[in-house]
């Protein structure tokens, strides 16, 4: 099997853990990177032994890739999605896929004017627990679904934001709800449908920046499950739970760890827990804190094979988009 290409635009935390994902992975091959930090660009250059450049759209012009990933700031995601559209790439971006419904839906549009494959991060998907939790639920198992609740509680400290020029600004990151919590809104909608109805309040309690720190949101999804989302950056010193319970008529299920990496609760009728089940799903770590699953192993995998033209389960961009419009409804209804 020929090696998929890949270009890696965006040398911060979550870039170097591409770049990190794809060396390993036997099908692909690094083969530019980009970043406009140039010692940064040239230290990672020399690292994995290729061309680096300051510039996205030099790059974009002098470099033969099959897929350009999108590792940069969230307000970049869809100028360097058209850009990579129209110079005929593939695109794998991170999540948000945006920060407007509106930009989305101009990221596919490209997209499918170029006949190129838009396909977003959504790593979490992939989780033992998860993946356990979206078979009972298909197999019906529950019964009737009542409610589900989502408490992220996590730790992001002052240097967290002080240390990054967009961290925590408004018109570059877009909220908290994109940051720490759009993962797990993507997989409520993949439960459970749309999100069609939503009241939240929000504030800034700890920090000093432009978004939020602490929100919660009750909310109505199309199948008529009721939702309450809990999140926040202001737990002390270190994260402390990002958790998913479901309450159904069969049965009850709590997912949970600090990163959905773990089964707390498990009571479900004709379906008990499987004895043998291996949690082995781990945070990404990024020095001073830590984020969410590191399966970016199964992500780049599924990207190759939908490369191929093979059936895939990489989550494309109609799919992200329904995420983001999830979360401009929730800030739409917003009293602070």
């Amino acid at each position: 099997m020929k090696k998929v290409g890949f270009a890696v635009v965006g040398i911060g935390n979550i870039g170097k853990r591409h770049l990190a994902v794809l060396e390993k992975e036997k099908h692909a091959e690094i083969v530019a990177l980009c970043d406009k930090d140039k010692h940064i660009a040239e230290e990672y250059g020399r690292k994995y032994n290729v061309p680096y450049f300051f510039s996205y759209q030099k790059m974009l012009k002098k470099i033969d890739c099959d897929v350009v990933n999108i590792c940069t700031p969230h307000y970049l995601h869809a100028p360097m999605t058209i850009a990579a559209s129209n110079a005929k790439k593939h695109i794998l971006v991170e999540k948000p896929m945006a920060l407007t419904s509106r930009d989305c839906q101009r990221m596919i549009a490209a997209a499918n004017k170029n006949n190129v494959k838009l396909m977003v991060v959504k790593q979490n998907r992939y989780n033992v627990p998860i993946a356990l939790a979206k078979k009972v639920l298909e197999q019906g198992k529950l019964g009737k679904i009542f409610m589900v609740e989502v408490n992220v509680f996590w730790n992001r400290n002052d240097a967290y934001y002080s240390s990054s020029p967009w961290r925590g600004r408004k018109q570059m990151e877009g909220g908290s709800l994109y940051t720490q919590v759009s993962h797990f809104i993507d997989l409520l909608i993949w439960f459970f449908g749309d999100i069609k109805k939503a009241k939240t309040v929000i504030d800034t309690k700890n920090h000093d920046i432009t978004i939020e720190d602490c929100g919660s949101s009750i909310v109505t999804f199309t199948r008529g499950v009721l939702g309450v989302i809990n999140w926040t950056t202001c737990v002390y010193r270190t994260n402390y739970e990002g958790s998913i319970t479901i309450i159904g008529e069969n049965g009850t299920i709590k997912i949970g760890g600090q990163y959905l990496n773990t089964i707390d609760y498990w009571d479900v009728a004709s379906f008990p827990l499987p004895k043998d089940i291996q949690y082995n799903d781990r945070p990404n770590t990024y020095g001073q804190y830590q984020g969410s699953s590191s399966n970016h192993d199964k992500v780049m995998n599924d990207v190759i094979v939908a490369i191929s033209g093979k059936k895939s389960t990489v989550v494309d961009g109609s799919e992200g988009l329904k995420t983001v419009r999830a979360i401009e409804l929730m800030y739409r209804n917003t009293k602070h």
